[in-house]
């Protein structure tokens, strides 16, 4: 069984950083994970993506060069640099596991979820 814990969020001002973590227990050798976020009245969106077999990311466009995904595999932990931050990246910050290591876009190819942590950005 895996286990997905975020941490790292908070209330922060437009154009500041933060940094998400996810923290992994269980075996998650050779899983991909993702960073999903889901703003007041609309659906999971992805944000960003690192497979296990060789680091590969994929980001949306949306926060193409102001977000990095990053792995400690040390810490069983994946971070989520987010710079430049706006009203728009509002949401809940949900990491997940995807078992088959593809890196997808799409929420349903991940097997296990976090309860999420909230970024709130101010104007």
């Amino acid at each position: 069984q895996v286990q997905l814990a975020e941490s790292g969020g908070g209330l922060v001002r437009a154009g500041d950083s933060l940094t998400l973590s996810c923290r992994a227990s269980g075996h998650t050798a050779g899983y991909a994970t993702g960073w999903f976020r889901q703003a007041p009245g609309k659906g999971r969106e992805f944000v960003a993506s690192i497979r296990w077999s060789d680091s590969r990311t994929y980001y949306a466009t949306s926060v193409q060069g102001r977000f990095t995904i990053s792995r400690d595999n040390a810490k069983n932990t994946v971070y989520l640099q987010m710079n430049s931050l706006n009203s728009e990246d509002t949401a809940v910050y949900y990491c997940a596991a995807d078992s088959f290591d593809s890196g997808s876009y799409a929420s349903a190819e991940y097997d296990y979820w976090g309860q999420g942590t909230q970024v709130t950005v101010s104007s």
